[in-house]
């Protein structure tokens, strides 16, 4: 839920990006600071293990334009991957305004991101939230894969059957590495966010 700090006359929303380990949601992170202007990117703060895996949150705030007259301040976290580390997951996601679903293309990853998704809505109940309280984007990433080593990728349509079978969320295919679908899909959450917040304040 938004947060209104008066003194400072601002909304503070959150983002969180969500998904198995090694999908790429720190590197969606890492792609989104460096494009974004230095004037309203704050520092990127990574912790890792020795396998280079998130397992705390990155901390991205940012200034995006008003709300009624206050300043919108959004967060981005993202959740580690790894199933020991599910508490953290839940406290990372208290108080979200949005997710952005990172789901892993290649079809070896197909339950894991079956697990995760499923793991998503029941943190979400737990926390007493309504996935239709908030704004939801889907990421399939690694699109990119399709034509290198022969690695097998699903289609989105297998995609959309495992995570989205009624169509309610938007979805946009991605390449965290190269760049591909990253600015699309945080400007589709960041868009989505702010709108549905602006609603809850009216």
């Amino acid at each position: 839920m938004a947060i209104i700090r008066a003194k400072s006359n601002e909304i503070q929303c959150k983002i969180v990006y969500y998904g198995p380990g090694r999908g790429g949601k720190t590197t969606n992170l890492i792609m989104i600071h460096k494009a974004i202007g230095a004037k309203i990117r704050g520092e990127l703060i990574s912790i890792n293990t020795a396998g280079d895996r998130t397992i705390f949150f990155d901390f991205l705030p940012m200034d995006l334009g008003m709300i009624r007259n206050l300043n919108i301040k959004i967060s981005v976290y993202t959740v580690p991957g790894q199933v020991r580390y599910n508490d953290t997951r839940k406290l990372v996601l208290r108080g979200v305004d949005g997710v952005v679903f990172v789901a892993d293309s290649m079809e070896i990853r197909r339950a894991q991101n079956i697990e995760s998704f499923q793991n998503f809505r029941e943190n979400l109940d737990l926390l007493n939230v309504k996935s239709s309280s908030i704004s939801v984007v889907l990421q399939y990433n690694k699109r990119d894969l399709e034509s290198q080593n022969g690695t097998r990728i699903m289609p989105i349509e297998q995609m959309e059957e495992d995570l989205n079978p009624n169509g309610e969320w938007p979805w946009i295919g991605a390449s965290a590495v190269s760049g591909q679908g990253v600015k699309e899909t945080f400007k589709r959450i960041c868009m989505l966010t702010v709108a549905n917040v602006g609603k809850q304040l009216i």
